[in-house]
């Protein structure tokens, strides 16, 4: 029986896929986000998003992430796939609200909100501007502290949208990644497990979720990984380690790209993610697709949890 990733990677396609979280909306937190997109119009955001998704079509990708809060990474999407006529596999998040009124200069981007009727609310939304359902469908960035994976009424409204064939999990953040995965492995819906997929930040800076994600995978969910360079952090724009850096020169490739190939070196990850904003990124970002790379190679680089992530709540919104 094949894993349940290949409901979300269609035969034939790389285990790379594409994410709009920086292109849906103006601002991110990407080091150098601001050069790769010198005109915020809307119109020139959307010509933008759709000659990446072309990019990245032409290159075999066939996975798109998107989320409510990504700006109108939806509506990007969504439009695009319809006059393109492709038919593609597409994640979409619920559970944050853009607020920033398309600036980057705002003081909030996004409001977090795991309750029933943020979810009642957002469902429609998703629906209408990627004229279908998505594929997956994941709480946002669900921590324990949030209290959603106990919430009765969220988790019966998610185990309907699963009967009904939606792939329905989870994407987390944060320090406690492993423990949130561990809990959500034990939800329950009258004696059923609603939950398939889960969306998590692996990167050899931060693979503490490791462990989880692997026993995630063995229950048969999908594991998807986001943020393998960690914002930006892995690549020419950030502060490099020595052995990444060493090992790009070895290869003949951007530092992004050996970052990119330890995660698709994991036996669980069944989908990463590209959160390339321009062509040249994308291209760097594809090469992983031809390393091979032994992510022990890099196990000296990681930090501690609460440290990754407390220079990563630093990085600026551009």
């Amino acid at each position: 029986m094949p894993h349940p990733a290949s409901h979300l990677l269609m035969p034939g396609a790389p285990r790379l896929g594409l994410g709009l979280a920086a292109l849906g909306r103006p601002g991110y937190l990407n080091v150098g986000h601001a050069a790769d997109l010198p005109d915020t119009s809307l119109e020139a955001m959307n010509a933008h998003a759709w000659t990446m998704l072309d990019d990245a079509w032409a290159a075999g990708l066939r996975y798109f992430d998107a989320a409510r809060s990504y700006g109108l990474a939806e509506e990007f999407l969504g439009s695009w796939l319809r006059e393109r006529g492709h038919v593609a596999r597409v994640g979409s998040k619920w559970g944050y609200t853009y607020v920033a009124g398309w600036r980057t200069d705002a003081d909030v981007h996004e409001v977090k909100s795991h309750d029933r009727a943020t979810l009642d609310r957002q469902w429609p939304q998703t629906l209408a501007a990627l004229g279908r359902a998505p594929d997956a469908y994941l709480i946002h960035s669900a921590t324990l502290e949030t209290g959603v994976l106990e919430d009765a009424s969220v988790l019966s409204r998610l185990a309907e949208l699963a009967a009904s064939g939606v792939r329905v999990g989870l994407s987390t953040s944060g320090p406690r990644q492993a423990d949130t995965v561990r809990r959500a492995l034990d939800v329950r819906v009258d004696g059923a497990a609603p939950f398939s997929v889960v969306q998590a930040t692996w990167n050899v800076l931060e693979p503490s979720a490791g462990a989880a994600l692997a026993e995630a995978h063995a229950a048969g969910w999908t594991v998807v990984v986001k943020e393998g360079v960690a914002n930006g952090r892995l690549t020419g724009r950030g502060h490099v380690p020595p052995a990444l850096a060493a090992a790009a020169y070895e290869r003949d490739v951007t530092p992004d790209a050996v970052a990119l190939a330890a995660v698709l070196a994991q036996p669980w990850a069944d989908v990463v993610l590209s959160g390339a904003t321009t062509p040249d990124q994308l291209a760097q970002n594809l090469a992983a697709l031809r390393l091979t790379v032994d992510p022990a190679e890099f196990a000296a680089l990681a930090r501690t949890p609460d440290g990754y992530w407390q220079e990563r709540a630093a990085l600026p919104w551009t």
